[in-house]
């Protein structure tokens, strides 16, 4: 049986009709007919049965906690303790984690089952699940096409329905861009909402872990039991954590939206996007809610900006991974200096290499203040311009993606035009603000795309609300 909820399973485990052993058996079974889409790289099974067992345990004696019945995958860059992490590449080969991420334990103790790691692009840099070091992930829904990424694994996992829910990381779109093309719903929480605490650093300013789901209900009710305050993460906000499940049906009958024109009209946005997103739009205005265009000229500048800037992180994270400490040591290496370019050189595959090599020059002497520090500049501006919008409205409406699942290899020959699938995306990151991509849209080619809300800092409650209002009325 197909479970779109945990209301669901939670009602037919209470009815009798199911138990979170038969569940977690299920999926299983449905991981192990899909193996051919690459999702998993590591499944739990016999300690999620286990688990299972416990939980059962649990609520027949009235114990369990709010997640129980819920079975979820992790994107391979969280850590989960006596558990294999690998970022999918092959420098963390062997390496098990000896703690679990926050939003792990966080979790566990709400009795979620966590089934498996998914695939991913190698630490989270990629759009399309191409850069893993263990293979391509499937999109579900076209074999021929890629999932999105980096947290493809993860949406394709969810709309293939081997597990209920998954967690990834979105540092410039890897949650919502492969949600938009797998058809799943996809959350960037705000920036210091949840913890980073075991997630495998990429670019620490910009990384965010969030849910992909398959409702809003379940989308609001992980982030409830994952947000706040953590001791191992000082950038968190001391702002109290909303009952987020309990304030989904506040009242959004007057919300005013902004939609950003220059998005509507840029060059390579796919014209059924563009008409779907017109429709909406339309609808909203009908519907008695406000709805204004925005000028936001500066398209042009969000992906270079994100892409100095996280390069420039991402140089001075992975430069941990160096062949001595823990993970691959190349076999080649004769001394201290070849042991840290062999390794790195044969364990980085070549997008993580382009990367740190750009971070690297935009980091060097002489070139710092042209790249890294006016980047820094240019962030500031595009916080401050978009903060003026959300100053007058509610939520900025835009596509999360310029077209749906494009096939394997159709971009990998160009990085730019790799990079600029993220252009509806890092808008949210750059900013800090919350982000979700709907499925809301259904192409004449059969494959599904995301509409996208980005709304103020630490308003997810109200973004939950309406975005479950769209999800039911349109």
């Amino acid at each position: 049986m197909s479970y779109s909820s945990l209301t669901q399973i939670q009602t037919d485990i209470a009815s009798g009709k199911l138990s979170v052993k038969q569940l977690v058996e299920g999926y299983l079974g449905r991981i192990d007919q899909n193996k051919n889409l690459n999702v998993f790289l590591e499944v739990f099974a016999q300690e999620a049965l286990q688990k299972a067992i416990e939980v059962d345990n649990k609520l027949k004696s009235g114990k369990a906690g709010k997640l129980a019945g819920m079975v979820i995958g992790l994107k391979d860059n969280l850590c989960y303790k006596d558990h294999k992490v690998s970022a999918s590449s092959k420098i963390l080969e062997g390496f098990t984690s000896l703690y679990s991420a926050t939003v792990v334990e966080r979790l566990l103790k709400e009795d979620a089952i966590i089934i498996g790691r998914c695939n991913c692009d190698e630490f989270a840099m990629g759009s399309s699940n191409e850069n893993s070091a263990f293979g391509n992930v499937l999109n579900p829904l076209d074999h021929t096409r890629v999932p999105g990424g980096s947290s493809g694994g993860a949406a394709a996992a969810v709309a293939a329905d081997l597990c209920l829910a998954t967690l990834g990381t979105d540092t410039g779109g890897s949650i919502r861009q492969p949600a938009s093309l797998c058809g799943v719903v996809g959350l960037k929480p705000t920036y210091g909402r949840v913890s980073r605490y075991g997630a495998v650093a990429y670019a620490s300013s910009f990384d965010q872990i969030g849910p992909i789901t398959k409702n809003i209900e379940d989308a609001a009710l992980i982030m409830e039991v994952m947000s706040g305050m953590d001791e191992y993460d000082s950038t968190l906000s001391t702002k109290p954590v909303p009952v987020y499940s309990k304030e989904l049906r506040q009242d959004v009958s007057k919300i005013k939206v902004a939609y950003l024109k220059d998005c509507l009209e840029k060059d390579g946005l796919d014209p059924e996007i563009k008409k779907r997103t017109t429709e909406i739009i339309d609808k909203l205005k009908k519907a008695g809610h406000s709805v204004e265009p925005v000028e936001f000229p500066f398209l042009d500048y969000l992906v270079p900006v994100y892409y100095v800037l996280t390069t420039a992180e991402a140089s001075s994270n992975l430069a941990r991974y160096q062949g001595l400490n823990y993970g691959y040591r190349s076999k080649n290496a004769t001394d201290m200096d070849s042991t840290f370019r062999k390794s790195r050189s044969e364990g980085f595959g070549k997008e993580v290499q382009r990367r740190i090599m750009l971070g690297t020059f935009v980091l060097s002497a002489g070139y710092y203040d042209a790249y890294y520090s006016k980047g820094q500049k240019v962030r500031r501006f595009l916080q401050n311009k978009t903060q003026e919008i959300l100053n007058t409205c509610d939520f900025i409406l835009l596509p999360a993606t310029p077209g749906t699942a494009f096939k394997f290899g159709e971009n990998t020959a160009d990085p730019i035009k790799m990079y600029l699938e993220d252009i509806f995306t890092v808008q949210a990151n750059i900013t800090g603000m919350p982000a979700i991509s709907l499925p809301m849209g259904k192409h004449s080619n059969g494959l599904p795309f995301g509409l996208q809300l980005i709304g103020r800092k630490f308003e997810e409650s109200k973004m939950f609300a309406f975005s479950n209002y769209l999800l039911n009325k349109f």
